[in-house]
């Protein structure tokens, strides 16, 4: 029998009928796969993988023999379809992405909602995730965090996250690459961040998983001349919350406007070295 386990809004799943299960796997030690997460890549029809071939080391350690399909950000909209025929025939499928839980900065959203908008069971199997476990060994706050998985690469996207990551009161967890890791640093310590506390987390439950902690700026430094290698995670702790001085702010503000910055810059600016409240921010930008 399929494993089964509540639905939102009161619903219960029905026993009888396919589900789609959306299943973590290990983010690196194997031996964190769940014994519940291996009963249902038995159970179902077939498994979906973001990389069949990463995946079968996976299914192959814990004598899972169930047929595998690759569903990825490259076929994810012409497969869908397909899959909620399978699974509206009465077929259970199963969601794995390569490491971690599904969905997390992988491939998975458009046929979960696809499931959900047919009312097909839509149930986690939980198990690892990168960011939770960064976190929670982090030594950081965690008891409110914002996850920002990775930052955009460039442009006006990428200096408005940076600067509501600086901005934040709650601790923030994103992922990078390992060489843009210094760059990324570098940037947040040059957006107000220097004196925030850090922590590198890299190659989290592997032979070589490091917790590097320090500031935002001394990490920044360490990276650059120590390059990093395999996955990253960055965990960076919250503003604290300090009550700005109004005249210091305007006289701030009207430093950034002479220097040739728009309200907009001036308001965000301010936001991100103060903490002061946004519609203080432009005020003070709009009076300059």
């Amino acid at each position: 029998m399929e494993p089964s386990a509540p639905q939102s809004e009161g619903e219960m799943v029905d026993r009888n009928a396919a589900c789609l299960y959306i299943v973590s796997t290990p983010i690196g030690n194997l031996s964190d796969m769940t014994f519940r997460a291996v009963d249902t890549l038995k159970s179902v029809a077939l498994v979906l993988a973001e990389d069949t071939r990463h995946s079968r080391h996976l299914l192959d350690r814990y004598g899972i023999s169930t047929p595998m399909e690759a569903y990825h950000e490259h076929n994810e909209a012409r497969a869908t379809p397909r899959m909620i025929q399978r699974l509206q025939s009465g077929d259970s499928l199963a969601l794995i992405s390569d490491a971690g839980t599904p969905l997390i900065s992988d491939p998975g959203s458009r046929l979960v909602q696809a499931a959900a908008a047919e009312g097909i069971p839509v149930v986690p199997i939980p198990g690892a995730s990168a960011a939770l476990a960064a976190l929670v060994a982090s030594g950081l706050d965690a008891s409110q965090f914002t996850f920002l998985g990775f930052l955009p690469r460039k442009g006006r996207e990428r200096r408005e996250a940076l600067a509501s990551l600086i901005a934040a009161e709650e601790t923030s967890v994103l992922y990078e690459a390992p060489t843009r890791l210094a760059a990324t640093l570098g940037e947040m310590a040059e957006g107000g961040g220097a004196g925030r506390n850090a922590v590198v987390a890299r190659e989290l439950t592997k032979e070589f998983e490091e917790f590097r902690r320090g500031t935002v700026d001394e990490l920044a430094r360490y990276y650059t001349d120590t390059p990093a290698r395999g996955e990253v995670v960055i965990v960076v702790s919250g503003r604290t919350p300090v009550t700005p001085d109004e005249t210091a702010l305007r006289e701030r503000a009207q430093l950034l406007r002479a220097a040739g910055a728009t309200v907009r810059d001036v308001a965000r600016t301010l936001v991100a070295e103060t903490g002061a409240p946004r519609n203080l921010a432009y005020r003070l930008a709009q009076e300059t």
